[in-house]
């Protein structure tokens, strides 16, 4: 991974940290169908609307072509996800929401090896294992209520994670030389249909709370944490593989924390710096960062 692509990594991991106090916040107030269908429908529509402002409409060629397949990676990575977090952070805070996720390159490894071949050497199985470290030091040892309803949310958050996993390895697998664009419009767009019926159902069993505060979440989480953070996404995983890519989700908990801190006043714990060090140096560890000049992107991935 050359230092161009940790830079995008990093941007990814902050955007995505983001995401989870947009969820903690409008997920109650609109219910987690409803917001999931909001978040998907309006990214997907925005980047069509790029698209049509650049003059890059033919690049969705192959969303018409294969249609039936981005359904399925809708499903899986984001339909079901989406669905999950937004369940899951009814009940959990958006920094420990964001921590939960950062178990995601564990299933990625993981799945990458089994279903692509993905070399599992021992450097990224202790990176890996490093950066969960880091994770637990950031939370500190703050005791953590335990009820039923704590233990579905952080089911509900890890069977995120492993979708996540398996979405990635399936874009990897079966989107070879697709734009990123037209992944993230064919990704965004399955999502939405696949969602929009039981979003309708949700939304006909009672009213929406549409203060300001709720809708401005809605609208970053689906313009600026899932429109823009999916360009960036899709790039990555073209450039640098799902397993790689996915490692972001070690980002992702020292940005939900600190954000969770600052906009939602969570507690920020005595071990945020010492786990922010950990993960990063798992992250470059992982990635094995060169910093030096950027090697030329495949063509897909422009």
């Amino acid at each position: 991974m050359s230092l161009r692509e940790f830079g995008m990594l990093l941007a990814l991991g902050a955007l995505w940290g983001a995401s989870f106090v947009f969820i903690r916040v409008a997920a109650p107030a609109l219910g987690p169908f409803v917001l999931v269908e909001g978040r998907v429908a309006l990214a997907s529509l925005a980047l069509v609307a790029y698209l049509a402002v650049i003059g890059g409409l033919a690049t969705l060629r192959p969303v018409r072509e294969r249609w039936r397949g981005f359904l399925l990676l809708g499903t899986l990575n984001a339909a079901v996800p989406f669905v999950l977090i937004s369940v899951a952070q009814l009940r959990l805070t958006a920094s420990f929401g964001a921590i939960l996720n950062s178990t995601t390159p564990l299933f990625a490894a993981v799945i990458g090896a089994v279903w692509l071949g993905d070399a599992l050497t021992a450097r990224k199985v202790v990176g890996l294992v490093f950066g969960i470290a880091g994770v637990a030091v950031l939370v500190g040892w703050s005791p953590i209520p335990v009820d039923a309803l704590l233990f579905l949310a952080v089911l509900a958050s890890l069977g995120a994670a492993l979708f996540y996993g398996i979405g990635g390895s399936y874009a990897k697998k079966s989107f070879a030389g697709i734009p990123p664009l037209a992944m993230a419009v064919g990704q965004l767009g399955g999502a939405a249909v696949v969602v929009a019926p039981f979003a309708g159902a949700e939304a006909a069993t009672g009213g929406a709370d549409l203060s300001a505060v709720v809708v401005a979440s809605m609208l970053a989480l689906a313009l600026v944490s899932t429109a823009a953070a999916y360009l960036i996404y899709f790039r990555l995983l073209a450039s640098v593989g799902p397993t790689k890519t996915l490692t972001v989700t070690l980002l992702v908990p020292v940005f939900g924390t600190f954000f969770g801190a600052a906009l939602l006043a969570e507690p920020f714990g005595g071990g945020t710096l010492p786990g922010l060090v950990m993960i990063l140096a798992s992250v470059l560890f992982v990635n094995e960062v060169r910093f030096g000049k950027s090697p030329k992107q495949p063509a897909e991935a422009r």
